[in-house]
């Protein structure tokens, strides 16, 4: 009878000098850069704000903001402007497509391995992808 009773394995927890050769799957990338992009998002909320209000307000601000993105604004050069908006648009698509995601397996029920494998690389893909194309809008090369 001993036998047959199969031993469980055991788990334990890597150590932090173990994090550089660990293979997290798509699936915990995905939830990791779900919540970083949470935070910059949460964290960039003045800068948001501060664009809305000065693309808004007149026509004045409105050169004054487009010429802030040209040229800087003290200074912060224009380029790192046009950074930290990309860092932003990254947040936003990341962050919008992996909760679409989780609504869609928790809607679906589709919590299986191979679902929540190709979920989270779609995710990782179409949000670097269209990353790219509206960076590449931003920095005014096309």
């Amino acid at each position: 009878m001993a036998d047959t009773l199969k031993t469980r394995p055991v788990y334990r927890n890597i150590h932090v000098t173990q994090i550089v050769k660990y293979r997290l799957p798509p699936a915990g990338i995905v939830s990791i850069l779900h919540r970083i992009s949470g935070v910059i998002m949460f964290l960039l909320l003045p800068f948001v704000i501060w664009m809305f209000d000065a693309s808004v307000t007149s026509e004045i601000s409105y050169d004054g903001f487009a010429s802030a993105f040209r040229a800087g604004i003290g200074f912060v050069p224009g380029w790192f402007l046009k950074l930290v908006s990309l860092a932003l648009i990254w947040a936003y698509l990341l962050h919008f497509i992996a909760g679409v995601r989780h609504l869609w397996m928790d809607a679906t029920h589709a919590v299986t391995k191979g679902a929540g494998h190709h979920s989270a690389v779609f995710t990782l893909v179409a949000s670097s992808i269209l990353t790219v194309l509206l960076g590449a809008k931003l920095f005014g090369l096309y």
